[in-house]
């Protein structure tokens, strides 16, 4: 099982055994799965995390064409958490962000409804 905030504070740097800011990025996470929920992701009745319990797979499902959800939120969150501090590379994660809230849309858009 594949916990939601273990694998996002892995994305951010942060290793899973130091939880001095895991509230702040439960918070952050639970932002962007809202965001999803909005986009058509996750479950109906929408999906929140409150630690180290919830899995992808509670939020996702085992729908392997939605993986790319998880690098979205990693991405999101380390935007609003730890931002970098160079231009291009904040343009260059913006342009990652865009493109990947594009291809969840079309995902979603088109291959959910099956």
């Amino acid at each position: 099982m594949d916990s939601i905030l273990t694998s996002v504070k892995k994305k951010c740097g942060i290793v899973p055994e130091y939880t001095h800011f895991d509230d702040v990025l439960v918070d952050h996470i639970n932002t962007i799965l809202a965001t999803l929920y909005q986009l058509g992701v996750g479950p109906s009745t929408g999906f929140a995390i409150s630690g180290n319990n919830e899995t992808w797979e509670d939020f996702l499902g085992n729908d392997p064409r939605l993986s790319m959800v998880k690098s979205y939120v990693g991405l999101r969150v380390r935007m609003l958490f730890d931002p970098p501090t160079a231009g291009p590379v904040i343009d260059a994660t913006n342009r990652e962000i865009d493109e990947l809230t594009w291809r969840i849309n079309v995902m979603v858009d088109t291959h959910m409804m099956d």
